[in-house]
């Protein structure tokens, strides 16, 4: 109780503190030991790297900060660090890279409790289509695309598809031909769909959670705009009174898996030997970057990501008013703010 009380103290200090606007990190540098980074808004919009946020990384690196990438992406970690070497980044820069597809994967795989060990093994696959599909390889699940056949969970991974059901691709396999596709639907579609959902788990008087492997409501997506992403899917679904099971950031399980990789799995040396205190959160999503942390540790919110638009962000000018508007409406409280990501 102690604990919670001191986390419920901290949050209440830092809401009543405006955060401190700075021009790079250089200015706070001696304020932590490690940097949970996100990437997609602070590093790249997707596609392109920002014009500082290499050279960035490379003095953080150079200052002996350890820098471990802490992303909500669908996808599992394993490509997260090749991806950013494409992009310019050295791969040598990083402690590591932990996303939610992993968390997922991870969780579906181990099935660490008993409430995971309770799940079964039949679901519902929201997915990508022209993002590239996500592979359920290993897990053992069974995927269906109705709630004709009795799923025990919904798995949201994208928000462009419904996965072909797992019969249908064995049949496709044994007979010699392609495997089907995932069914794409629109975001309008995949609203109705999820209300029959709601609407046939009522009838037969279940309760079928949704376990989202990407929390973030909406990314950059390279073009100036901005994708919806599978945590609009939670939404929706909670509001049909069904269950949900954030998989990321805001939810603790990630920095937890985050630290335990910057410290070479040696849970002795939880955190890589750096206190919470001093480990910085560095993100673009107020909702899941800033109030993920801000109980633990102090948090740099970088303007420049999705929330642009909203703070009217102009060069490395933004409306601060603005900015406090948003951080009441999601219950953020960073402690400093940067218009891009820079050193």
């Amino acid at each position: 109780m102690r604990g919670a009380a001191d986390a419920a103290a901290m949050q209440q200090q830092q809401r009543a503190q405006r955060p401190r606007t700075v021009q790079g990190l250089g200015e706070i540098a001696d304020s932590f030991d490690g940097v949970l980074l996100d990437q997609f808004g602070v590093l790249h919009d997707g596609r392109t790297p920002y014009p500082a946020a290499i050279d960035a990384v490379r003095r953080l690196h150079a200052a002996g900060k350890r820098v471990v990438i802490v992303s909500n992406s669908s996808r599992r970690s394993g490509g997260t660090i090749s991806k950013l070497e494409k992009m310019g980044f050295d791969g040598g820069w990083f402690a590591g890279a932990i996303t939610s597809g992993e968390l997922t994967h991870r969780y579906l795989q181990q099935r660490p409790d008993d409430w995971w060990r309770a799940l079964g093994r039949r679901c519902v696959h929201l997915t990508w289509s022209s993002r590239g599909a996500i592979s359920l390889s290993g897990l053992g699940l069974e995927v269906v695309d109705s709630l004709e056949d009795d799923p025990d969970f919904l798995l949201a991974h994208g928000t462009e598809a419904i996965a072909a059901p797992t019969a249908a691709a064995a049949a496709a396999a044994e007979e010699g031909r392609a495997a089907p596709a995932a069914r794409e639907e629109s975001l309008d579609g995949l609203r109705a769909f999820l209300g029959e959902c709601a609407a046939a788990a009522k009838r037969r008087g279940r309760r079928i959670p949704m376990i989202v492997a990407n929390p973030d409501i909406v990314t950059v997506d390279g073009a100036g705009g901005l994708i919806t992403m599978p945590g609009t899917l939670a939404d929706w679904w909670a509001r049909l009174g069904g269950e949900v099971v954030l998989m990321g950031k805001p939810g603790p399980l990630i920095y937890e898996a985050a630290r335990d990789l910057a410290a070479g799995g040696d849970s002795a040396a939880a955190g890589g030997g750096v206190d919470a205190s001093r480990w910085l959160a560095v993100g673009d999503s107020l909702q899941h970057d800033v109030a993920g942390w801000q109980a633990q540790g102090p948090t740099l919110f970088v303007a420049g990501g999705i929330h642009a638009e909203e703070l009217r962000l102009e060069g490395d000018a933004f409306d601060a008013g603005a900015l406090r508007a948003l951080c009441e409406e999601h219950g953020a409280a960073p402690t400093h703010v940067i218009p891009w990501l820079r050193w």
